[in-house]
C-alpha cells in the first residue's frame, strides 16, 4: 500500500501560496471593485471593467447590508482651508465625483474660520488636484468646482454654524423629494472635535434624511483623554453615524489581508505560532520633521504611526475568522485579539532619535522642536498576544523618521525546517509590501540552477504593478470616503477598539514622557541610516535570522553561488 507523504503544513502551504495568492486576488480585484458604471451613483465601488455576473467569489456579507447615500447629499469638508483638506480630502472627493462615485447632483461645501471669496476657495480646494493640464480633467474639474461653495465661521460659536445651516437648506430647497443627508468630514486639529461635533448636532443636524460625521486621528493622548474625547462625541452622535478614520484602513494591501487570510486554504494551516517564528511590521520615512518638530514632539512617533496604524494591521493580521465580512463581526474580532495584548512592556522597546548626517540636519536642529527634547523619532515595540493561536510569538512593531528609505510592510518569517539533512539553509518568508509597489511574495528555498545540488533563497512574486498591469488601485482616503458615503463600518475604528489600543501603549507613553520617572533617553542614529545601532541586536533577540546575505530580491545572479 503507498505510503503518504510526509508534508509540513509549512511545506504545503508554501507550494500552494502564490496559486492561491493569484487566484484570490484575481477574484478580489475583479469582483469586489469592478468598473464604474454608467450611472451617477453607484452602489459599490468598482474599478475595473469586468462583468461581476458571471464569475464566482462574490462575498454576500459585505452586499446590501449597509444603508447607501445614492442622491440628496451634502458633504461638508470642516477645516477647508487647512492642510489635509487640500491635500488629501478634496483630490480624493474630485477623483470620486470624475470616477461617478458620488451621489447623484451631490454638492461640497467648505468650512473653516478663514474668511475669503468663491474664488480663492476654489484655488485652495484644486490646488493639490494633479493633472489640471488635461483637458477632460480640466472640464471636470470646471464641474466639481460648481457644485462646491464655502462658507466662513468660527468653530466654538453657534451662530456661524446656522449660517451654515441656512445655506445647506437653501441647496436642499431644490431637491425633487423631503430627503437631506449630510456627511460632515472633520478635518481639524483634535482640540476642536468635540466642540464643533456639538455645535454641529445642535444646529446642522438633519432632520430629513441621514446624518454621518467622519473624524481623523489622533483620538486623544492617552487612555484617559481618549475615553474623555469619545464620550464627549457620543453624547451628541451614535456610534452608527460615527466613522473615525485611520487611513491605513483604506490602502489597498490592508484591505486585501481579510481575502488573503480568509480566502486561502493553502494558509490556515501555517497561520499560528506552530510554523510561525516571529511578525515585523515596519514603517520608514526616508524625511524627518521637515519644519513640523512642533507638532511632532507633542505626540512622537508611538502615537504618529504604532498606536493607530500599525496595531490596526497587526489586528487583522492576527484576528480569527469572522463570522461574516459584515462592519460588526470583523471589528468584533478585532477587538477580541488586541484585549489579548497586554501593555507594551520598557524592556521590549528600543528607541531612537536622529541626529545630522549626510549634508541633513538632526531632530533638535529643527527650530520647532522644543530644547533637548527626547521625544523618539524612532521606536521599535514587541508585542504578544496571550491566546491559543499566537502565545509566544513576538511581533515587532517599528516606525521612524529620516530612515534609508520609504517603505511600509509586512514581514512573517517561519520557523526553521527540522534538522539533520540541511545546513544553515533559509527560514521561509511571507512578505506583504503595503507600500510602495504592492506586493506579496515568499521567500522559499529552491534548488540551485545547474548541476549543483544545493539549497538556495529565491521567492515566488506577486508584485501588483505586473501582474495587474491595468489596475486603478484607490488611494486611502478615496476608499474610505466612498465607504462612509454606502454606510459601510468596515474600515473604520470602534470606539471599544480605541478603549482598547490605548490601554496597550499608555503605560509605555507615561514612561517616555516622564510621567513614572526620568523619561528615556533615546539612542542616537544618523539622518539616513536603518535606525539606531542596536536594532540588528535587538530584533534579532526575538527570534528574527536575517536571509543568506548572497540572497538578493528579486533577481539572483546564480553564478556568485
Amino acid at each position: 500500500m503507498p505510503t503518504p507523504l510526509n508534508r509540513s503544513p509549512l511545506l504545503s502551504a508554501s507550494l500552494a501560496l502564490l496559486l492561491a495568492l493569484a487566484l484570490s486576488y484575481y477574484y478580489y480585484h475583479h469582483l469586489i471593485i469592478a468598473s464604474p458604471s454608467t450611472s451617477t451613483h453607484p452602489t459599490s465601488p468598482p474599478l475595473n471593467p469586468v462583468e461581476t455576473s458571471t464569475m464566482s467569489g462574490t462575498i454576500p456579507s459585505m452586499e446590501g447590508s449597509h444603508i447607501a447615500l445614492k442622491e440628496n447629499t451634502i458633504i461638508v469638508v470642516l477645516g477647508a482651508s487647512g492642510d489635509l483638506a487640500q491635500k488629501k480630502t478634496f483630490p480624493a472627493l474630485f477623483t470620486l465625483f470624475k470616477q461617478g462615485y458620488l451621489p447623484k447632483d451631490v454638492h461640497i461645501v467648505g468650512y473653516a474660520r478663514t474668511k475669503m471669496d468663491l474664488a480663492e476657495f476654489h484655488r485652495r480646494q484644486t490646488v493639490y488636484i494633479k493633472g489640471k493640464e488635461d483637458a477632460e480633467i480640466k472640464k471636470k474639474l470646471d464641474e466639481f468646482t460648481a457644485l462646491s461653495t464655502y462658507v466662513a465661521g468660527a468653530y466654538d460659536q453657534d451662530p456661524p454654524f446656522q449660517v451654515l445651516t441656512k445655506h445647506l437648506e437653501e441647496i436642499e430647497a431644490k431637491y425633487k423629494d423631503n430627503e437631506a443627508n449630510r456627511i460632515f468630514y472633520m478635518a481639524l486639529p483634535p482640540s476642536v472635535f468635540t466642540t464643533v461635533a456639538t455645535h454641529l448636532k445642535t444646529n446642522s443636524y438633519s432632520t430629513k434624511g441621514h446624518n454621518r460625521i467622519i473624524i481623523e486621528k489622533p483620538f486623544g493622548k492617552d487612555l484617559d483623554s481618549c475615553r474623555e474625547m469619545m464620550t464627549a462625541l457620543k453624547a451628541v452622535w451614535t456610534e452608527d453615524e460615527t466613522y473615525r478614520i485611520d487611513h491605513y484602513l483604506g490602502k489597498e494591501m490592508v484591505k486585501n489581508l481579510l481575502v488573503l487570510r480568509f480566502g486561502n486554504a493553502a494558509l490556515t494551516p501555517s497561520w499560528d505560532k506552530n510554523s510561525i517564528s516571529n511578525v515585523q511590521i515596519t514603517f520608514k520615512e526616508p524625511f524627518g520633521t521637515e519644519g513640523r518638530g512642533g507638532y511632532f514632539d507633542e505626540f512622537g512617533i508611538i502615537r504618529d504611526i504604532l498606536q493607530n496604524h500599525l496595531l490596526q494591521v497587526l489586528s487583522i493580521l492576527t484576528m480569527e475568522r469572522p463570522v461574516s465580512f459584515s462592519a460588526e463581526d470583523i471589528r468584533d474580532e478585532k477587538v477580541k485579539v488586541l484585549r489579548a495584548i497586554p501593555p507594551v512592556a520598557r524592556e521590549d522597546t528600543l528607541l531612537g532619535q536622529y541626529v545630522g548626517a549626510n549634508g541633513k540636519p538632526g531632530y533638535l536642529e529643527d527650530d520647532t522642536v522644543p530644547k533637548g527634547s527626547v521625544c523618539p523619532t524612532f521606536a521599535a515595540t514587541t508585542l504578544w498576544i496571550h491566546n491559543p493561536r499566537w502565545e509566544g510569538v513576538p511581533f515587532i512593531l517599528r516606525a521612524g523618521k529620516a530612515l534609508n528609505e520609504a517603505k511600509v510592510e509586512i514581514r512573517i518569517q517561519y520557523k526553521d525546517v527540522t534538522q539533520g539533512i540541511f545546513k544553515d539553509i533559509s527560514r521561509n518568508e511571507l512578505v506583504i509590501r503595503i507600500q510602495p509597489n504592492e506586493a506579496i511574495y515568499i521567500k522559499l528555498n529552491l534548488k540551485t540552477p545547474g548541476m549543483a545540488t544545493r539549497a538556495m533563497p529565491t521567492e515566488m512574486d506577486l508584485t501588483y504593478k505586473r501582474r495587474f498591469a491595468d489596475a486603478l488601485i484607490p488611494e486611502a482616503y478615496e476608499a474610505l470616503i466612498l465607504d462612509a458615503i454606502h454606510g459601510d463600518h468596515s474600515n473604520f475604528v470602534r470606539d471599544d477598539e480605541l478603549d482598547v489600543a490605548w490601554k496597550i501603549w499608555t503605560p509605555l507613553l507615561h514612561w517616555i514622557e516622564g510621567k513614572q520617572g526620568t523619561p528615556p533617553k533615546p539612542e542616537p542614529y544618523p539622518y539616513g541610516s536603518r535606525g539606531p545601532s542596536r536594532l540588528d541586536a535587538y530584533i534579532a533577540k526575538y527570534g528574527y535570522k536575517r536571509t543568506d546575505r548572497s540572497y538578493s530580491w528579486p533577481v539572483t545572479n546564480v553564478s556568485s553561488l
